[in-house]
This record gives C-alpha cells, sequence and structure tokens, in this order.
C-alpha cells in the first residue's frame, strides 16, 4: 500500500508539472532570495530563455527593467503577512517586458499585464517561496484604451465645430459662463473678442461657398496659431469668432486685436487660380464695468462690433467708445 501511494503521489506531481507548463499564464516560483525554482512554458516562450537557463538565476538579472525596491517591498509583505497580493495594468502596464504577439492588437509593442503573488508554506509552515504569476491582459487592455480614446474623440466632437476645429457656441458659451462666475467670484480681470468677416457674402457670391469655406477655415487657422494657450476661443455663428482672454483688460485685448488684424489683412488663401484677401471687424469688452451675467459681455462686446462695422469695417473698436444713447 505503501508503495501505492508513493506512486500516486509521483504520478499526480508529474500532472501537476505538466500543467504548470501548458498554462497560458506565466508562473515563476521564487525563493527567498529571488532566485528562480519554477520556470514555466509560457515564460520559456516569451523571454527567449529556457528552463536550464532561468533556474537558480536571480530574477533581477533575468529582467534589469524591474525596480528592484519595488519589487523586494512587493515579495516582502507577501512573505511577513502570508497573504496574496496583486498588481493590475492599470496601475503599472507590466511587470517584466514580454513582446505582444496577439494579433488583434499589434498596435501596442508590449504585453500588458496583471500579477499575482502567492506565498507558498513549505512543511515547516514557513514561507519560503512566493509564486508570481503573470496574466497577459492585452487584450483586455487594448480594448479599453480604445474605447476611452473613442470616448474622448466623441466628447470633443461633441465640443467642437466641425468646419474649423474651433469650440462650438454651445461649449463655448458654457465655458464662458463658468469663467465669468470665476472672475466676478475673485474680481479679475478678463476681455472678450467678437469678430466677424468683411463683406463675407461677397467672397460666396464671388468665389462660391467653398471658397467661403476656406476662407473660414483660414481664419481659424490663425486664431489657433495667434491665441494664447489660457484664451478660450470659439466659432460664434456663421463667419462670426470669439475670443476670451483671461487676465486681460481691453487695453491689453486692444494689442492684441489689432495685430491680429494686421495678420488678417495680409492673409492670403489660394482657391483654384484665385488669390482671396478678406479683412475682419472687432468689437472688444472687459469685466471692468459691473456686469450680471456672461450674456451681458457679450452684448457689449457685440455693440462694440457693430460700432466697427458702421465705422467703415476692418478696424478694432472698444465698448468704452460706444455711444451709450446711439
Amino acid at each position: 500500500m505503501h508503495d501505492l501511494s508513493d506512486s500516486f503521489d509521483l504520478k499526480e506531481l508529474h500532472w501537476l508539472l505538466a500543467i504548470v507548463q501548458s498554462m497560458d499564464v506565466g508562473i515563476v516560483v521564487l525563493d527567498l532570495e529571488y532566485r528562480v525554482c519554477v520556470w514555466n512554458g509560457f515564460m520559456q516562450n516569451h523571454s527567449g530563455r529556457t528552463v536550464k537557463e532561468a533556474s537558480q538565476q536571480s530574477f533581477f538579472d533575468l529582467f534589469p527593467e524591474v525596480s528592484q525596491t519595488w519589487f523586494r517591498h512587493k515579495m516582502d509583505s507577501v512573505v511577513t503577512l502570508g497573504m496574496p497580493a496583486f498588481t493590475v495594468w492599470e496601475q503599472r502596464p507590466y511587470l517584466v517586458r514580454f513582446r505582444n504577439y496577439q494579433p488583434i492588437t499589434g498596435q501596442d509593442d508590449l504585453m500588458y499585464q496583471n500579477t499575482t503573488w502567492l506565498p507558498l508554506v513549505s512543511t515547516n509552515s514557513q514561507v519560503e517561496h512566493v509564486c508570481l504569476i503573470i496574466y497577459d491582459v492585452t487584450i483586455a487592455a487594448t480594448s479599453r484604451k480604445q474605447l476611452e480614446s473613442l470616448n474622448t474623440q466623441l466628447e470633443q466632437l461633441a465640443h467642437k465645430d466641425r468646419l474649423t476645429g474651433l469650440n462650438n457656441r454651445g461649449y463655448w458659451e458654457e465655458l464662458l459662463r463658468q469663467e465669468f462666475a470665476r472672475y466676478t467670484r475673485y474680481n479679475s480681470m478678463a476681455a472678450l473678442l467678437i469678430f466677424d468677416i468683411d463683406h463675407f457674402k461677397k467672397i460666396n457670391d464671388t468665389y462660391g461657398h467653398q471658397a467661403g469655406d476656406k476662407v473660414i477655415q483660414a481664419l481659424a487657422r490663425l486664431i489657433l496659431t495667434s491665441a494664447r494657450v489660457t484664451d478660450i476661443a470659439g466659432r460664434y455663428g456663421g463667419e462670426e469668432f470669439v475670443i476670451l482672454m483671461p487676465g486681460t483688460d481691453c487695453m491689453g485685448a486692444r494689442l492684441f486685436a489689432e495685430r491680429f488684424r494686421k495678420r488678417v489683412e495680409s492673409l492670403i488663401v489660394p482657391h483654384e487660380d484665385k488669390d482671396i484677401r478678406f479683412t475682419i471687424s472687432i468689437g472688444i469688452a472687459d469685466l471692468s464695468q459691473p456686469l450680471k451675467s456672461h450674456e451681458q459681455l457679450i452684448h457689449n462686446a457685440d455693440q462694440a462690433l457693430y460700432l466697427s462695422k458702421n465705422g467703415g469695417r476692418n478696424r478694432v473698436t472698444l465698448f468704452s467708445e460706444v455711444s451709450p444713447n446711439p
């Protein structure tokens, strides 16, 4: 009977080793000196090192990219507490640098990994080894990243004007409302520019609507390259645009507006065999006067724009220059 039991134990051990070798996860058993005691087929296939080459080697020699301080702390806590530990790819994309060979997710060079650390209790009831299990979660991680990227793109599309790439009116007004609340609360300054393309209908009538779209896109690109990172620009509608300039009063905004107006005046938009030139008119208002709402700031800048248009176009007007009784 004793011989049969020994035979069954050996047979069972052989089966367990065969299962471990064929599992589609990385299995590494380390002693307390971080030397490799077990190295399964997954580890061999992805590392390029055979069981013989890895056996009794330091884990840090095999994977120099692993932070020794972090790894030692992680393993010591597993040994001391006798409790499993885990890492997930969202916190640490991978433990060891294995190349990704998943055909569906070929755009990611490295394998995303989750890991489990299991304390192994010896016959003396002490934890003398730790089993490290490495899971390939590249497909799930890549799918999650792609979904997050798609959601970000959809969110941006909801906020952006399709023709220009600037903030659309709804989103820009919401940002203005938030900024106005912040500025009025802390008594800080901001200036608002509203401007539109002079004689835009004439451009459409003369060159066609495709040419008009090109002019709008050219102006949008100029806005993006001229505005500061902190400025909030948007397409207000049709050929009308807005820029909110935080921390700027009307005089500072006027200096910017004059430079910008001259850049627009010198801009050439090629269309078919024609070169299209155009100008803009600008109105400016700031928070130097008490305002009840962000809509009133828009109204003031719009009144200044109206004066620019009536004054001959291709000019900049401050709200303070608007007559109180037009």
